[in-house]
């Protein structure tokens, strides 16, 4: 996830005209457009992560989670897009969007990212749980980390996991999951550290090994993501793995290590839903609850 904000504008390159959009009742620019857009569950059984987790009880069948792939692919070629300033959810400012990092040889983490999201939705659905996307393929440009949280408040979900990959120094080895602290509402704190608990378990249960270059145990509470500092439901970020390391960025670069990752990340949600008793059902207003309708991922 570590990246530079894009510095240059390409010669000649065409400035996107942000015309405001109503989406769910707030106003969005084609930054965050994506962002509503759900795909069916892929067909391919390939891309579907398998999962050890159980079930969901009655009570949970049909909750929703938002699942937040960082970056995008198109972000690189628009940096005016992506370095416009959004609030930080700390009284600040930071960039829209990154590029996000790459593995040595070339692979993206906004790639990366999206396959795995994509495998962690399939995995979800198959349990019963309706998923959200905040971006609907690897070819956009945004949205913006404001919007992103905005998505994931608006659609009455359970929780926002954000997919990424770090790209700290080659010697910096495994997974660390993020949330916002000092919690700056109720959902940013217990829920949301309970969240990143249950991720760095399922992690550690599916023998990957936490970083021992950052935070504690897998662990690395943090002040400065403004996706997390807006959320409003429970909220952790995922950092699988760092694409500068040879060993993680052998694994992460195959089908068969996403997969790995993906049922990893589902895992420790659907062990976060189930001791969620009775769940949260965030409230969405009756006028938007047709149009949420018609984002959600179906089974």
């Amino acid at each position: 996830m570590r990246c530079s904000v894009l510095r240059g504008i390409p010669p000649r390159m065409p400035v996107l005209c942000l015309v405001p959009l109503t989406v769910w009742g707030m106003a969005i620019s084609p930054l965050s457009l994506a962002s509503v857009a759900i795909h069916p569950v892929l067909s391919d059984s390939a891309l579907s992560a398998p999962s050890s987790s159980p079930s969901l009880p009655a009570t949970l069948q049909g909750t929703t989670v938002v699942l937040d792939p960082g970056h995008n692919g198109a972000n690189a070629s628009h940096p005016v897009e992506v370095n416009r300033q959004v609030p930080n959810g700390r009284g600040g400012t930071k960039a829209c969007d990154t590029t996000g990092t790459s593995t040595d040889s070339g692979y993206p983490e906004h790639a990366f990212n999206w396959e795995v999201a994509r495998r962690v939705r399939d995995a979800l659905t198959a349990h019963g749980v309706r998923v959200v996307l905040t971006r609907p393929n690897d070819a956009g440009v945004g949205p913006c980390v404001n919007d992103r949280a905005s998505i994931a408040n608006r659609a009455g979900a359970e929780a926002i996991i954000s997919i990424h990959a770090d790209g700290a120094p080659p010697s910096g080895h495994g997974f660390h999951v993020s949330y916002s602290d000092p919690p700056l509402n109720h959902s940013q704190g217990k829920p949301s550290a309970s969240l990143a608990q249950a991720l760095a378990k399922a992690f550690r249960r599916g023998g990957f090994t936490a970083a021992g270059y950052i935070g504690s145990n897998g662990l690395y509470p943090r002040s400065d993501l403004a996706g997390l500092n807006l959320a409003q439901i429970p909220a952790a970020l995922v950092e699988c793995a760092n694409m500068r390391n040879p060993q993680d960025a052998a694994l992460a670069s195959t089908p068969q290590g996403r997969a790995r990752y993906a049922a990893n990340i589902a895992d420790g949600i659907m062990t976060w839903l189930a001791s969620r008793q009775p769940p949260h059902r965030p409230s969405v207003p009756p006028t938007h609850q047709a149009d949420l309708d018609s984002f959600f991922t179906t089974t």
